[in-house]
């Protein structure tokens, strides 16, 4: 799949599925830096995405200190032509205009994507 360079990042798009409402979800950062996945939740409320009682509270610590997020399950992530169901992602107020998240490892690695940083490529070795 073709990946952008943009701001000095590499971003993707994904195609997130909640209570059977799809929304392709643009520039996601590619962040081999970040263990999981996190999604801004101004790009999801438009599906009713939202917290609720049942979701668990969880802490990030990283380079701009201390940031909370709440973690849902989705029915489905759809990155390329790998489809990922019932998987718990991370939402929070992620505060850019044009960067809906960071695509982290949990994803990364269960794809198995290569990245290819001359082609701007990002495919899976199968």
């Amino acid at each position: 799949m073709k990946i952008k360079h943009k701001y000095g990042l590499l971003l993707a798009d994904i195609t997130l599925t909640f209570n059977e409402k799809s929304k392709v979800i643009e520039n996601m950062v590619v962040d081999t830096g970040a263990a999981r996945t996190l999604i801004s939740q101004d790009a999801v409320e438009d599906i009713d995405l939202q917290v609720d009682l049942h979701d668990k509270i969880v802490t990030y610590f990283g380079i701009g200190g201390k940031e909370h997020a709440f973690r849902k399950q989705v029915d489905q992530i759809q990155i390329d032509d790998l489809i990922v169901e019932k998987i718990e992602v991370d939402f929070n107020d992620f505060g850019y205009d044009d960067i809906n998240g960071l695509l982290g490892l949990d994803l990364l690695m269960r794809a198995e994507f290569t990245i290819d940083l001359r082609q701007l490529r990002m495919d899976r070795n199968f």
